[in-house]
């Protein structure tokens, strides 16, 4: 898009992450590390890259270091034409607090806006993970002649309480923004779907600043991107849906084309690391014709020693399996493994050191956890919280650092 109009890219990283504690007790939920060498925010950078929008701001706030090192080591792009991502933190410009909410984020840092000076804003959450053509849906705006147009993916009706949901008529244009309704309305052609928000949008540049300088302007607002700016544009005829069935991503498979995944909590985050382990995933690494970009460890490749296996698992670079039997699992970078221990359906961040004998099951192990020989983690919950793991929906999380006691 770059011979067309001009385009500016909002990536909202501003979030606490409460429900993925204590993964971001020590970092941004956007910064917290994915399939073994990703970051979150990589996902939605990478599709917003891929799809030649490459003037990207990314609007951070909490515990956000991390996250702020990882853009400006990873996300670099040559300035010579024009692009950039540039991680901008809250910076109390339009007054002596931080940011309110979704939509104040963007209305104090309006400067962005103001500086760029673009035809179309495109406004996306930083910690989801899909594959999505934006300049699809970016087309689908400017063809529409709207103001506001929001992603929609099709759920089934009986699971769409969950969700905010968009009731839209056939040609697409939205009549009602619905928060978690009680009876969620069918879509016209598939009365069993509901239309659920992504929680991703493209607005035409001046209607939505002046949909935020009113929206700062009104006390009782909760400044909210979906609870405040969407309804308002919904309410004055001007929002439409884009179907998300209808992106085209190159090299997409039948099986994960419209994959989307909350990873907001404990159980969809670790479900979601499952998703990639399979011989055919749910979500495809792999697609080579849509990469999802990073920075790689400068380390050697994974070592197996002493018969150490590993079976439907994805294990990083610098990795050593030393006679120690790896299943369903996903392992960061430098993570070492010792004879007869044994990991199943587990997330091993970066530097996890797992000693002889030793048991993981059904956990998430944050960065640089020592693990004993002949210690147990996810065998007895019990035993686990009794030592202070957050144990929820069956996983238990060890927090960043822990050096776990041993059994003697």
């Amino acid at each position: 898009m770059t011979s067309g109009p001009n385009v500016l890219s909002i990536v909202l990283a501003g979030g606490e992450g409460k429900r993925l504690m204590p993964l971001t007790a020590d970092r941004a939920k956007p910064a917290v590390p994915f399939g073994g060498t990703y970051r979150l925010i990589d996902f939605v950078l990478s599709n917003l890259a891929n799809s030649d929008l490459t003037k990207i701001c990314v609007l951070t706030q909490y515990k956000s270091h991390s996250l702020d090192r990882h853009i400006t080591t990873t996300w670099r792009m040559s300035q010579l034409l024009g692009s950039y991502v540039t991680s901008v933190p809250a910076q109390q410009r339009t007054g002596k607090l931080w940011f309110q909410g979704s939509a104040d984020a963007i209305y104090q840092s309006m400067n962005l806006i103001n500086d760029e000076d673009p035809d179309y804003v495109v406004v996306f959450g930083a910690d989801n993970i899909y594959r999505m053509n934006v300049e699809d849906m970016v087309n689908a705006h400017i063809s529409s002649g709207m103001d506001a147009t929001i992603a929609g993916i099709r759920v089934p009706r009986r699971d769409a309480s969950a969700f905010g949901i968009i009731d839209a008529d056939a040609s697409g244009k939205i009549a009602r923004f619905l928060e978690k309704p009680d009876d969620p309305p069918g879509l016209p052609d598939s009365p069993e779907e509901s239309f659920a928000s992504m929680g991703n949008y493209v607005f035409t540049r001046r209607a939505f600043v002046d949909a935020l300088n009113a929206d700062a302007a009104d006390a009782d607002s909760r400044h909210d991107m979906g609870g405040n700016i969407i309804p308002n544009f919904v309410d004055a005829g001007r929002a439409q849906v884009y179907d998300f069935t209808s992106n085209n991503v190159p090299g997409a498979t039948e099986k994960d084309r419209n994959y989307w995944r909350d990873v907001g909590t404990i159980e969809a985050y670790h479900s979601a690391q499952m998703d990639l382990v399979s011989v055919d995933p749910e979500f495809n690494l792999y697609n080579r014709k849509w990469p999802i970009w990073t920075s790689q460890a400068q380390l050697p490749g994974a070592k197996f020693t002493l018969r150490g296996t590993a079976e439907d698992s994805i294990v990083s670079a610098g990795c050593i399996i030393s006679g120690g039997d790896v299943d369903r699992s996903v392992f960061s970078p430098d993570v070492k493994v010792e004879k007869w221990a044994r990991i199943e359906e587990s997330v091993l961040f970066s530097g996890c050191r797992i000693g002889r004998n030793a048991v993981i099951r059904r956990a998430i192990l944050d960065k640089n956890v020592v693990v004993p020989d002949g210690v147990e983690i996810g065998v007895d919950h019990d035993h686990d919280r009794a030592r202070g793991f957050h144990v929820e929906s069956g996983i238990t999380v060890v927090a960043k650092n822990v050096v776990v006691p041993s059994n003697t």
